[in-house]
């Protein structure tokens, strides 16, 4: 679930429409709904694995859309049949972000060179059956920090975070930390303004982000999400 997620958030926030299944069956309903852009198909799934899903799809006519194959556990020769069958790619988790765009922008230009019905929906549609279980981020910490208040006497620290707009001025935003927080929870505080201060300057762009702060995107991506910042609603509310 917590793979299917992930997916799920990075190939949104690069502007792909995403339907998730949680195994095989709920695969099969989706492709009998229509024909997507591309299929992301796990191998280890709860009922039947991806190569037997693959092998189905050719069987009956409904392989008429590229599909990269993931797996954290199969063999070369898995990976080899997967290709015979028709898988136009096969991703090893963990997956790398880069890699992972690159092979979505492939498959979806290779869709696109096929003549077929055209998709219903404006944006790709990409169907994602991934069934490793991992665990899920912690219970979302409340927010330690809020609007400083013009009055005296708070027992904090005054943090005046910029975020610039597209004129290139910079707006002051105080926030107050309570140094009466325990370290943790005076930390996570901290990240939340650090991130959602990067996040206004760089009008929500989560490359611009990683550059800006170091991090690798898929660390980004899991670091936001466990802080509960919302990098769309940021980038929306911060560009001038």
């Amino acid at each position: 679930m917590g793979i299917r997620e992930l997916l799920s958030e990075i190939l949104g926030d690069e502007g792909h429409a995403v339907q998730l299944a949680e195994n095989a069956q709920q695969a099969r309903q989706a492709r009998q709904q229509g024909a997507p852009d591309l299929v992301l198909l796990d191998i280890w799934m709860p009922d039947t694995d991806g190569v037997t899903l693959l092998k189905e799809w050719q069987r009956d006519g409904l392989l008429t859309m590229p599909v990269i194959m993931m797996s954290g556990h199969a063999t070369i020769d898995t990976a080899v049949e997967a290709t015979r069958i028709g898988a136009m790619n096969f991703l090893e988790k963990p997956i790398a972000l880069q890699k992972l765009l690159k092979a979505v922008q492939q498959g979806l230009a290779r869709g696109q060179e096929v003549a077929r019905a055209p998709a219903l929906a404006p944006r790709p549609s990409i169907p994602m059956s991934a069934s490793i279980p991992v665990p899920e981020p912690s219970t979302q910490a409340q927010p330690m920090y809020a609007p400083q208040q013009p009055q005296g006497g708070a027992m904090g620290a005054s943090m005046g975070l910029a975020r610039s707009g597209g004129n290139g001025e910079a707006h002051a935003h105080g926030y107050t930390l309570s140094f009466d927080l325990p370290l943790r929870e005076a930390r996570d505080a901290f990240e939340r303004m650090y991130f959602e201060h990067h996040l206004g300057r760089e009008g929500g762009s989560m490359t611009r982000v990683a550059e800006k702060t170091g991090l690798e995107r898929t660390h980004l991506y899991r670091k936001l999400k466990q802080l509960g910042v919302e990098p769309g609603k940021l980038g929306k509310k911060n560009v001038q």
